[in-house]
Parts: structure tokens; C-alpha cells; sequence
């Protein structure tokens, strides 16, 4: 399974967080075959959420975002204007987040699963938009 790490799976790999057990085996999965990826709407939502004080990293997010990346089996998902375009026309959207709805688009457009513990991304996956799995 090909995968797209929302910002909070993003920082729960990063940082030990607690992940459910099918996000855990499907993440390590994914490790193995170089097919797990994350956006760079990741490094500037870090920065925002830093920038707020609503996140604490022991490093820079530039640096943490990076320290992640660099790993074996990860990888950086282009964003394309196409991408960033099909994020502004999503089927029967709900979601008003318009970093999440980058995400969405990338991951429909690169058939990729978004791994998120997002209640409005799961739901908007649930009625068929885009692959999702519960973090």
C-alpha cells in the first residue's frame, strides 16, 4: 500500500506517538517497499503549528520535518499546479480546511492512501473520495 502521511501521522511517526495497530503494520509495510510519502503542506502546516505554540519540537520544524524524510523508505510528494488546482474542485467536498484538501488531491491524484486521524478526511474517504486509513 502506498501511503500519504497527514501531519498528525507525520508527527506520530516522528515523535513514538500512538498509532493504531493496522496504521502501524500498514506504515511499516509501506517503509519496506520505499512507499511511504508525505507533502510539503507537512513542513508549513509544522511551522504553523510551532509558530502558534500549539506544537513543541526539540528541533526546528524545517530540520524535524526534514529528520523524517531523510529516512529509508520515505519520500517527498511533488506539489504540482495541477495538484493544487484539483484540490479547489473535489467531489461533494466538506472539508473547508484547504491544506487538507491539498493532501486529498495529492493523494487521489498519486493513488495514494492518506493515513490521518482526521474525522472529516476519514468520513470524506468513507463515502468513496479518497483511500484512507485511520491513524
Amino acid at each position: 500500500m502506498r501511503l500519504l502521511l497527514d501531519t498528525c501521522a507525520f508527527i506520530y511517526l516522528a515523535t513514538g506517538g500512538a498509532m493504531r495497530p493496522e496504521a502501524v503494520e500498514a506504515v511499516a509495510a509501506a517503509l519496506d517497499e520505499d512507499e511511504v510519502a508525505a507533502s510539503p503542506v507537512t513542513a508549513w502546516e509544522l511551522g504553523k503549528l510551532v509558530s502558534r505554540g500549539r506544537l513543541r519540537l526539540t528541533d526546528e520544524p524545517f530540520q524535524f520535518f526534514n529528520g523524517l524524510i531523510a529516512r529509508p523508505g520515505f519520500k517527498l510528494c511533488e506539489l504540482t499546479p495541477e495538484i493544487l488546482v484539483k484540490s479547489s474542485f473535489l467531489p461533494d467536498s466538506a472539508h473547508k480546511d484547504p491544506m487538507d484538501q491539498i493532501l486529498i488531491a495529492t493523494a487521489r491524484a498519486l493513488g495514494l492512501t492518506l493515513v490521518t486521524d482526521d474525522r472529516a478526511i476519514l468520513a470524506y474517504g468513507a463515502e468513496g473520495h479518497v483511500k484512507t486509513l485511520e491513524c
